[in-house]
């Protein structure tokens, strides 16, 4: 089960390397960068999960732990890295839009080397 976890992880992020190489619409490169910023995410939860998957809650007031033994708990340190890269990802995909948004003003299309035209000096 996890070989074909970790399959669809590398085929979500190597499907967005390549649309950020092959594609010319700006658009499309910014999807596919959201595309492999999610496998990214998805391989270090992935990764982080391995240990177990309960939470690490203490009982009340007995001092044991609920639904897992001692060390079958997931840690909640990497969970806490990936709600912080979740943010800057989509901040950063806010503000590739906006420049977006600002060259189509300029340009009929969307399209790398029609932009690279009209812009040579």
């Amino acid at each position: 089960m996890i070989a074909v976890l970790e399959a669809c992880i590398f085929a979500t992020v190597m499907g967005g390397f390549f649309g950020i190489i092959l594609k010319k619409n700006l658009m499309m490169k910014i999807l596919s960068m959201d595309v492999m910023s999610t496998g990214v995410i998805s391989c270090y939860v992935l990764v982080a999960s391995h240990r177990g998957l309960f939470t690490p809650i203490l009982g009340s007031g007995t001092g044991i732990e609920l639904g897992a033994d001692s060390g079958a708990y997931a840690d909640p340190v990497p969970q806490a890295v990936i709600l912080t890269a979740i943010v800057i990802g989509f901040s950063i995909q806010a503000l590739m839009l906006v420049g977006v948004m600002k060259l189509s003003r300029d340009n009929p299309t969307l399209e790398i080397s029609e932009i690279e035209k009209s812009n040579t000096p």
